[in-house]
């Protein structure tokens, strides 16, 4: 396998990383045919190249749809079985309950079933638990409530596929169980109706990589399908326009950063251009509770109206979430907005200092260097249980390897984990948990989630080391920014911008594309917040650009923009459009710099 050539021969950058051209050679011919083939400019080629497109399905992507990219749902083990009990329940208009996970992706998940069984007719009962004070997944107490207030039929939702025991009381309950879940599972499956979920071992539909709102936007549109022809829809009670769910199916999958790869990424592209629509009465008072600025992308999704969504799971009322996306109340949707947007201020709050004192315990038991753990495991007695994810999150950016934080409520801990690419965290946590190092645990390859026993702490490290070192090892050895091209200030136009978000929309799997801006000077740099910096970048002829280098205050990446004030920079980022006030501007946001290898 060639190895890809060095970009502006760079081999050591402000964070650590040599910078790489995207593309192979293979790739760079792939990228000479785009061009020719389809008349596109030389810069979309390359990004599109480097994404895996041929010549071939370059229409295909650059317009990606739902109805192309999704197959039959039967493909899904289990989708049959589902759809079959979920209609009698429709059809004999059967009391369902609905339990979902705390987070985005069951929020969303959730919002979907709901949204249709109402349409059919039924007035489901739906439960998300408390992330403190009932965990993750459902839980025989919640599951007496719902068979105590009549519910026939349970359809777990982003979570279930593991819990056997509980879900094992459900039948002595009368209920009936659906799970539709998308988490890694193991050989042995609860005994249910169905299971519906992509990575059972016995799944070949290759749909892995959806989020739970994908595999729940596929339960429905079979449902859909299967009630009309059973000739269920009728003038009084019409069928519903399941286009109109895709707006929350695209939040759910930007927020659980799943690949934005195949259906996926056709799911998000569709999402957000019904999500411009304003039609949903939730997402409408929370886009407007965020300041959402201009049209909806990803990074709006993904860091402006997740955040708040979650602020409820995390630090308040679980459910919030989920009641604002089905509400048709706008003052309503206003109030829970309102709500939302103050419990995700503070989480912030609570985050900050929280992260604080873990990158303190990190930084101890690395050592000097900052070389000596290949997992970080941090711990802290108070901490709230509700952000030990986003710790997680923080520690993995800040120290480039995987991470845990802990909060520990007496002997026992709940955490969180993040890991890095070629790192599978999932798995381990499952085989600590077999192995009766962990009390309960479970994810996927990049984020797992953990119940540690404080006695076992130190073993689950050690655990850890042994189990990952050698791969933590080797990704953060060949680790390395890839970029896609090289550009100037004075190239950095709307029209370029709007050139390169052709090929989107970007997120995991899909990166947003990386420009290197070659020698340019810092013309001006400073300190914004304490937290970020903000720069003006000078090419050689003379044209600026503005620029964001966001949390890099006081780290290396800040340390070199200001040592190199008035002198040239290699400077590596990503360029958007930046509204403000009603103006709009080209914006870098700087990821990384090098000191050119002739200054």
């Amino acid at each position: 396998m060639e190895r890809r050539r060095l970009f502006l021969g760079v081999e050591r950058s402000a964070l650590g990383r040599a910078w790489r051209d995207r593309l192979d050679d293979v790739a760079r011919a792939q990228a000479l045919a785009i061009t020719q083939q389809h008349g596109l400019p030389d810069i979309l080629s390359r990004i599109l190249a480097g994404r895996g497109v041929a010549p071939e399905t370059v229409d295909a992507f650059l317009e990606p749809t739902i109805r192309e990219a999704m197959p039959d749902p039967s493909v899904l083990t289990d989708m049959d079985r589902a759809v079959e009990r979920l209609a009698k329940a429709v059809i004999d208009g059967e009391q369902v309950a609905i339990f979902g996970d705390y987070d985005v992706d069951g929020a969303t998940s959730s919002a979907v079933l709901t949204l249709f069984l109402r349409a059919a007719g039924l007035d489901p009962f739906v439960h998300i638990p408390d992330r403190i004070f009932e965990g993750y997944g459902p839980n025989t107490e919640a599951l007496k409530t719902l068979a105590g207030r009549g519910a026939t039929l349970l359809v777990t939702l982003d979570c279930g596929t593991t819990s056997h025991q509980v879900l094992g009381e459900a039948a002595r309950l009368g209920l009936d169980v659906v799970v539709c879940d998308h988490h890694q599972a193991d050989e042995v499956l609860p005994s249910v109706e169905a299971v519906v979920n992509p990575n059972r071992l016995d799944d070949l539909s290759g749909l892995g990589q959806l989020c739970a709102a994908g595999v729940t936007f596929m339960l429905v549109v079979a449902l859909n399908r299967h009630l009309r022809g059973k000739g269920f829809w009728t003038t009084a009670r019409p069928e519903p326009d399941l286009m109109r769910y895709v707006d929350l199916v695209a939040l759910g999958t930007v927020a659980d950063v799943v690949p934005l790869t195949g259906l996926n990424r056709a799911f998000v592209a569709r999402g957000l251009a019904v999500m411009r629509r304003r039609e949903n009465a939730g997402l409408r008072a929370l886009m407007d509770v965020a300041r959402l600025d201009g049209p909806p992308a990803p990074y709006h999704l993904g860091f402006l109206l997740g955040p708040r969504i979650n602020a409820g799971g995390r630090i308040g009322d679980a459910a919030l979430g989920l009641r604002l996306l089905i509400t048709d109340d706008t003052l309503e949707a206003g109030r829970i907005a309102a709500d939302l947007d103050r419990l995700n201020r503070e989480r912030q709050v609570v985050e900050m200092g929280t992260v604080a004192e873990a990158e303190a315990e990190a930084l101890a038991s690395l050592g000097p260097d900052e070389e000596g753990a290949s997992v970080i495991v941090t711990a802290g007695n108070g901490w709230h249980a509700g952000v030990v994810g986003l710790v997680a999150s923080r520690l993995k950016e800040r120290f480039k390897r995987p991470a845990f934080a802990v909060a520990f409520t007496g002997d026992t801990g709940t955490g969180s984990g993040r890991s890095i690419a070629g790192v599978d965290l999932g798995a381990a946590v499952r085989k600590a948990v077999a192995a009766g190092i962990l009390a309960k645990g479970g994810g996927h390859a990049m984020a797992a989630g953990i119940t540690v026993e404080r006695g076992q702490l130190a073993e689950f490290r050690a655990y850890l080391e042994e189990t990952l070192g050698n791969a933590v090892e080797k990704a953060r050895r060949d680790e390395a920014l890839l970029v896609d091209a090289a550009t100037t200030a004075g190239a950095l136009t709307h029209d370029l911008v709007a050139t390169i978000d052709r090929a989107g929309p970007f997120g995991s799997g899909n990166p947003e594309p990386v420009l290197a801006l070659p020698a340019h000077v810092i013309a001006h740099v400073d300190e914004l917040s304490g937290t970020h910096m903000r720069a003006r970048l000078r090419s050689g002829d003379g044209r600026q650009v503005e620029a964001m280098a966001f949390r890099a205050a006081g780290q290396p990446l800040g340390a070199m923009l200001t040592a190199h004030r008035g002198k040239p920079l290699h400077l590596a980022g990503t360029a958007s459009i930046n509204r403000w006030q009603g103006q709009e501007r080209v914006q870098f946001r700087i990821l990384d710099a090098a000191v050119p290898p002739t200054v």
